[in-house]
C-alpha cells in the first residue's frame, strides 16, 4: 500500500485521498474524545445532582476506562480479521448512541450504563484508525499526533451531531480496506499463547509498563481535575473549568508536536522530557493551592499528558505490520484497562487521605517513569 509522510513534496499540490482518511480520523476522535472529556468535566456537578461519593463517581468513570480498555484487543484483531473500515464505522455509531443516552440521563444508574457505553465505542475505534494511518504514513508519531487533535446538555449534543456527520462521511469517502489475516480464524489470533509471545518481548513489555503508569496518571487526571481543583484548591466551577481546558488544549497543541519530535529525536528522549515536566506540574498542584502556581502547573501537566504519540509510536516500532493488530490493541488493552484503576483509587486516597496525598502519588507515578527512561537511555536495556 502507498504509504507517505505528512508532507506535500511527493504529492505535488493535489489532495490525496489519505488525507481525506486522516481528516475523518481527526474528526471521529474529536466527536469521541469530546464526550469522553466533558463527562469529566461535569464530575462536580454530577457529585451535587445524584449526591454520590468520589470513590462512586470515580468508580463509574474508571468503568468506562476499563470498557475502553476490553474493547482494544477486539477492536484490532476485528481490524484485521474484516478490515478496519468497518470497526471504525462501529466505533462512532456506538459513540454516538452513547452520546444521546447521556445528554437526557435521569439517574445515576443509566449515566454509568451510558458511560460504559461510550468506553465501549470508544474503544473499538481507536485501534481500526491507528491501523488506516499507519498503512498509509511513514511517520507514524506524526500521523498519530495529528488523529489525536480533537449548557452540558447542548455540548453533549454537540459531539453526537460530530459524530454522525463523521459516520456518513466516513461510510461514503473510506473505501474498504483489505483484510491482512484472512487466512487465520479469530481464535488463533486470539490465541494466549501467541499473545504472550507478543507482550513478552523486551520492548514491548518495557513500553507497556510506561504507558501504564502514564495512563494511570493521565485517566485520574481527566476524571478528576476539576473537582481536585474545586474541592481542594477552593476554586469555582468557572476557574476549575477554565485550568481544565488550558490542559486539554496543551495537549491538542503539544501532541503533534511530540509526534513529529519523536519521529527525528527518538521516542524516549521525548518522553522523558515530558515526564520530567509532569513530577514538577503534579508536584506543585499537590503542594499549592496558589492561582498563580497553578497555571503553569497545568501547562507542565499538559506537556505530560501528550505522551500517547511518542508511546505508542514505540510500541507500534516494535511490530511487523500483520502483529500490529492484535499486538497494538493487546498493548493498549493492558495500559488502559490498569489505568482504568486511576479513577477509582485516586478517588478512594482523596476520600480517606485528602487530595494533596492522591495528587503525590501520580507524582511518584510519573517519577517513576521518568527514571525508567533515563535508565534505558543509559543502559539501552529494553531499547
Amino acid at each position: 500500500m502507498d504509504r507517505t509522510a505528512l508532507s506535500s513534496s511527493d504529492s505535488g499540490n493535489r489532495w490525496l485521498p489519505r488525507y481525506t482518511i486522516l481528516a475523518l480520523c481527526v474528526g471521529a476522535y474529536f466527536a469521541i474524545r469530546f464526550s469522553q472529556l466533558l463527562v469529566s468535566a461535569l464530575v462536580p456537578s454530577i457529585l451535587g445532582t445524584f449526591a454520590v461519593s468520589r470513590a462512586a463517581i470515580g468508580t463509574v468513570l474508571g468503568g468506562m476506562w476499563a470498557a475502553y480498555a476490553l474493547a482494544q484487543l477486539p477492536s484490532g484483531v476485528l481490524g484485521d480479521r474484516f478490515g478496519p473500515r468497518s470497526i471504525v464505522l462501529a466505533g462512532v455509531g456506538l459513540t454516538a448512541v452513547a452520546g444521546l443516552l447521556l445528554a437526557g440521563t435521569p439517574s445515576f444508574v443509566l449515566f454509568g450504563v451510558s458511560v460504559l457505553l461510550l468506553g465501549v465505542g470508544a474503544g473499538l475505534y481507536y485501534n481500526a484508525a491507528t491501523a488506516l494511518l499507519t498503512a498509509r504514513f511513514d511517520a507514524i508519531g506524526q500521523a498519530i499526533a495529528v488523529h489525536r487533535i480533537g449548557d452540558p446538555r447542548v455540548a453533549l449534543g454537540a459531539g453526537v451531531a460530530v459524530s454522525l456527520l463523521v459516520l456518513g462521511a466516513f461510510a461514503r469517502r473510506v473505501p474498504a480496506a483489505h483484510s491482512i489475516r484472512t487466512d487465520e480464524s479469530l481464535r488463533e489470533l486470539l490465541a494466549p499463547r501467541y499473545l504472550l509471545t507478543l507482550i513478552s518481548r523486551p520492548t514491548l513489555a518495557y513500553t507497556t509498563v510506561l504507558a501504564v503508569l502514564a495512563e494511570f496518571v493521565g485517566l485520574a487526571t481527566m476524571s478528576l481535575l476539576p473537582t481536585f481543583l474545586v474541592q481542594h484548591h477552593g476554586y469555582t466551577l468557572l476557574r476549575a473549568g477554565l485550568l481544565f481546558s488550558v490542559l486539554a488544549a496543551i495537549r491538542g497543541v503539544l501532541q503533534p508536536l511530540a509526534g513529529r519530535a519523536s519521529d527525528r529525536l527518538g521516542r524516549d528522549g521525548v518522553l522523558a522530557l515530558m515526564m520530567g515536566a509532569g513530577v514538577i506540574g503534579y508536584g506543585t498542584l499537590s503542594s499549592s493551592t496558589a492561582f498563580v502556581l497553578a497555571v503553569p502547573a497545568v501547562v507542565l501537566a499538559g506537556i505530560a499528558m501528550s505522551w500517547a504519540p511518542p508511546l505508542q509510536s514505540r510500541a507500534i516500532d516494535g511490530l511487523t505490520e500483520s502483529e500490529q493488530g492484535a499486538g497494538f490493541g493487546l498493548v493498549r488493552t493492558i495500559y488502559i484497562l490498569s489505568g482504568a484503576l486511576g479513577t477509582a483509587v485516586i478517588g478512594l486516597v482523596a476520600d480517606v487521605a485528602g487530595w494533596a496525598t492522591s495528587f503525590l502519588v501520580l507524582t511518584a507515578l510519573l517519577a517513576i517513569a521518568f527514571l525508567l527512561l533515563l535508565s534505558n537511555r543509559a543502559v539501552g536495556r529494553w531499547a
